[in-house]
């Protein structure tokens, strides 16, 4: 007789971080089919949070009381989550998928320097390597020879920008100690709600006029995507090493390489694929740092 309980102990973790990982690399296509309908990605945004937000609401156990014991802290959180979520949207939306990701995954490096800001941790030797490595390696993804500069786009700022809110919120749910994890879950959220509404009102505040099926692929992404796989992701790290579960997590990166290749025929170049590859070195440096730190 199979052992349902004790399998889903041993792979449970792995499956949730790895679903979590795809989904995050794969959200980019769905999102720009929800575009080409007329469902604008602010729009999108709104509805698929909004819906992940009504529906946990029930569990999130939120105290008011407790937010108030931390009230900076809080609405940092809520800036900070929601302004990740909505500019990696655009920036999927309007740029190169690999590029975006790898722009995305310098979170880490932000990450150490508002922990070494805010959280007062010092900066050793391998973290001064993995901010050179990361600089670096964005440095050459970005460097356009014949220009010989940086020439940024939209899409470029957007990605950075949400990496670095990303490091933001991953402080900020480090200093906030009177919530719990679903307490966070719920106040980052409702900041994603907050800041794609601002969106809305600024850019596109005429409701989209869309077939029926785009939004219901919308809320379909906001329950069975956005609550699904937060809800998977935190489950994952809860039952396992923070080492492991972020290098699993690392598998974003190769679904989204796959995907935009095979149903948007892009195609990256040497000179990216080597500043991205430094770009992953300094990720798993900050990976195994932190891990090193905690075993402490």
């Amino acid at each position: 007789m199979i052992d349902v309980s004790a399998g889903l102990a041993r792979f449970g973790p792995t499956l949730g971080l790895l679903y979590g990982a795809t989904f995050w690399g794969l959200v980019w296509y769905p999102t720009r089919l929800l575009e080409q309908a007329g469902l604008q990605g602010v729009w999108f945004t709104l509805i698929g949070y909004g819906v992940a937000f009504v529906a946990f609401a029930p569990f999130a156990h939120l105290r008011w009381a407790a937010v108030a014991r931390q009230p900076w802290e809080v609405m940092w959180l809520v800036a900070a989550a929601g302004w990740t979520n909505v500019a990696f949207v655009l920036a999927v939306l309007e740029g190169e998928v690999v590029r975006v990701v790898l722009l995305f995954y310098l979170s880490p490096l932000w990450t150490v320097l508002f922990g070494r800001w805010l959280l007062h941790e010092r900066l050793g030797v391998r973290t001064v390597l993995m901010l050179v490595l990361g600089l670096g390696g964005a440095l050459v993804m970005l460097w356009d020879p014949a220009l010989g500069r940086v020439p940024l786009n939209r899409a470029d700022l957007l990605a950075a920008s949400a990496g670095f809110a990303f490091a933001l919120n991953n402080v900020m749910t480090r200093r906030i100690t009177a919530l719990g994890i679903r307490g966070k879950t719920q106040v980052a959220w409702f900041g994603v709600v907050l800041v794609s509404s601002v969106m809305v009102a600024f850019t596109a505040p005429d409701l989209p006029d869309v077939p029926v099926h785009a939004w219901a692929l919308a809320v379909m992404l906001g329950l069975g995507g956005f609550l699904l796989s937060t809800l998977a992701v935190t489950y994952g790290v809860t039952h396992m090493p923070v080492q492991r579960s972020a290098v699993i997590m690392l598998f974003e990166l190769i679904v989204g390489a796959a995907s935009a290749w095979w149903l948007a025929a892009e195609a990256v170049s040497g000179q990216e694929w080597l500043g991205g590859a430094l770009i992953l070195v300094a990720a798993l440096i900050a990976i195994f740092s932190d891990d090193a730190e905690q075993r402490i």
